[in-house]
């Protein structure tokens, strides 16, 4: 327990000393901010001849400005954005022993390789917690600003819940990006890993087999198929979840034999 702790206090002080965390927080401001200017758009037709592109996108979606609509593109944004964000978090953090040459160096620590691998993951988890409580309370915000109607609490708890459990099913899928980015020693397996992931998710969902692709079922629980989200079951579940524990073992795995290969 010591030597997590130690180790968990030693990967947070490489991120507290590094840029890409305040880059990280800043892309998570910004998309809510983004999305409730497409509210304020709807909200007032008359801009949308002067914002060009951004007026003509929210004319034609012909969007309603309350926050029901808001909190489905939140929800939706973790999805999406969550799996990139969370996927470069794990890509930044694990590959970057490699490209630092610091990867000999753990492993040579008198400390169990199980525990630098934990400590990581407990930090990825941390960030990418984050990271979606400022996508959600950046956007709450935002979407004050703009002043969109409808405030039912009663939805807001449900949108709420949904965007919690839909952060935490994309974090699960960190795992298999660790393991990666393990595997390939760096940042190019991982995030070539990631983009693979989102190209074949749009595939299996147009034809129809998205409830049993891992990378689709967050963004089917977020409601982007509507109708089709209410067709996750079990199976959907603990085929996301036996993904995320193979991209644990596989990352332990690795690093326990790390200088055999």
């Amino acid at each position: 327990m010591k030597d997590i702790l130690a180790a968990i206090w030693a990967e947070g002080l490489k991120i507290r000393r590094s840029r890409v965390f305040l880059i990280t927080i800043l892309a998570f401001i910004l998309v809510p901010v983004l999305m409730s200017l497409m509210m304020y758009v709807a909200k007032n037709p008359e801009l949308a001849h002067r914002l060009g592109i951004l007026g003509a996108k929210a004319t034609v979606l012909n969007l309603t400005a309350d926050w029901s609509t808001y909190f489905g593109f939140l929800n939706l944004a973790i999805a999406a954005i969550g799996l990139v964000g969370f996927g470069f978090v794990t890509s930044w953090d694990f590959g970057r022993e490699y490209s630092d040459h610091t990867a000999k160096d753990l492993l040579a620590l008198p400390a169990p390789r199980s525990s630098v691998v934990l400590a990581k993951f407990v930090v990825v988890v941390i960030w990418c917690v984050l990271l979606s409580l400022t996508l959600l309370s950046s956007g709450l915000v935002a979407g004050d600003v703009v002043q969109l109607s409808g405030w039912p609490s009663e939805t807001a708890s449900h949108s709420v819940s949904i965007f919690a459990v839909t952060a935490l099913l994309t974090m699960l899928l960190c795992t298999p990006v660790a393991f990666f980015a393990s595997f390939g020693r760096g940042y190019l397996a991982p995030v070539g890993f990631v983009i693979l992931a989102l190209g074949i998710s749009q595939f299996v969902s147009a034809l129809g087999f998205a409830r049993y692709f891992p990378w689709s079922i967050p963004m089917l629980y977020a409601g982007a198929a509507g109708a089709e989200s209410a067709q996750l079951g079990i199976v959907s579940y603990v085929i996301l979840f036996l993904t995320s524990i193979l991209g644990l073992v596989g990352t332990l795995a690795q690093w326990r034999y790390a200088d055999q290969f």
